[in-house]
């Protein structure tokens, strides 16, 4: 499949303009492949990471010449649980979990879907959800890009494609999530991400309640437009999309979708 290119028309429109970096840094995001890792392997990589970004931060040199980094990679399959998971979220299957210190309920990560882990200093005064909001936009841009109707949900993160019934057609398909997020903050320095559904199998989710949600499914950007779009065929927008919405140059789309 020909991959859609970013489009520079997105940022205006329909919208509100934000002007104002998330970041601390005006350096350009290094964004860093890593293909596949295990999950702890790649915990032990955001660590290290955020113990470095933080300690850039107390050396006036340092901190000039230190940027953000953003680890884009894909995982083995493996369920995490933030810190609001409840009992009645786990596997009915007795499948292992890892326990993690993000926000948010249960999920899973596997083969064919993009992980992003964003270790972002982010600007003072600190505004988190306005960074969260960001991070949000951009991936709403990916996802759209691809020519699916994606949108907001009040009350819910991440990205979501309309049901079936609000969209006037057939098939009965209720909402579907296709992009999650979840971040911890540690003094002023994020951690943890985005998950962006590519390729993946979703049946796994059969086997939870994903981010403590019972009345909406998952869904792919593979299965949306019926064509296979692997992880790496959506970094390119990825780090177009990332670079401008924490700097600040994304205006935020708004409105949700239908329902």
């Amino acid at each position: 499949m020909q991959m859609p290119s970013p489009s520079s028309a997105n940022t205006s429109g329909s919208t509100k303009r934000q002007v104002v970096s998330s970041r601390d840094s005006s350096l350009p995001l290094d964004f860093r492949w890593l293909g596949e890792v295990p999950y702890e392997d790649a915990w032990k990589i955001q660590e290290e990471a955020t113990a470095q970004r933080k300690a850039s931060v107390a050396d006036p040199e340092l901190r000039a010449s230190t940027t953000d980094t953003v680890f884009l990679l894909t995982h083995p399959a493996v369920y995490t649980a933030g810190r609001m998971t409840e009992e009645s979220d786990l596997p009915d299957d007795g499948s292992p979990v890892v326990r993690v210190n993000r926000g948010g309920r249960i999920t899973w990560h596997g083969p064919g879907q993009l992980i992003g882990y964003p270790i972002i200093k982010l600007a003072e005064p600190l505004e988190v959800m306005a960074f969260v909001r960001r991070t949000e936009e951009a991936l709403l841009r990916v996802v759209k890009d691809f020519g699916i109707p994606a949108g907001r949900v009040d009350g819910r993160s991440g990205v979501w494609v309309p049901s079936d019934r609000a969209l006037g057609k057939d098939g009965g398909r209720p909402e579907r999530k296709i992009c999650a997020l979840g971040y911890h903050l540690t003094k002023g320095v994020s951690q943890h991400g985005f998950a962006l559904n590519c390729s993946n199998d979703v049946t796994a989710y059969d086997r939870i309640v994903p981010c403590g949600i019972t009345d909406a499914g998952i869904t792919t950007i593979s299965a949306e437009t019926g064509q296979l779009v692997h992880p790496q065929d959506v970094l390119p927008a990825v780090k177009h999309y990332f670079q401008l919405a924490l700097d600040g140059k994304l205006a935020i789309t708004e409105g949700e979708i239908p329902r």
